[in-house]
């Protein structure tokens, strides 16, 4: 199957394994490719190249039917690990954004020129002041984890 072939909202078999899954493709993936769910399990699906689709299923009614006729050698692994990101967790909403990271907070609120030097801590503060980032963990110092992580990516981008 070719790139321009798919479309979002289809269902197509896709290989997955050694099986052949029935997926639904519910968006676009940001690292290329498309983000499907899988009509058996319900688990999100990274589909990485058109080449892992097989063929595209009709949409009525009989997916069921299909699915249990193109999974029917496969076996039950709920918690198998396929390699794929967000593959093992819970199902992810495309629409839904992910939250900031601390140093595109920080990049963010940098790049609005408020004109005066910011020290680290000024910058965390104002992250969270503005609801761009919240700590995850009880973390006593992410000025000093936001400095480290500024530091390394100018020492690589140099």
């Amino acid at each position: 199957m070719k790139k321009a072939d798919v479309q979002i909202g289809a269902t197509y078999l896709v290989k997955v394994a050694s099986n052949l899954v029935p997926v639904k493709i519910t968006c676009e993936h940001d690292g290329g490719g498309w983000e499907g769910r899988s009509m058996k399990t319900g688990k999100t699906i990274r589909i990485k190249n058109a080449q892992r689709l097989r063929k595209r299923l009709d949409d009525a009614a009989p997916v069921a039917a299909k699915a249990k006729e193109a999974t029917k050698d496969a076996t039950d692994a709920p918690d198998r690990d396929t390699g794929e990101p967000a593959a093992k967790g819970g199902v992810r909403d495309c629409d839904e954004a992910k939250p900031m990271s601390l140093l595109d907070a920080a990049a963010h609120l940098l790049s609005l020129g408020t004109g005066a030097p910011m020290r680290c801590k000024d910058i965390v503060d104002l992250a969270i002041q503005r609801g761009l980032w919240a700590p995850r963990k009880k973390g006593k110092t992410p000025a000093n984890t936001l400095s480290t992580a500024w530091t390394m990516l100018r020492n690589w981008a140099a």
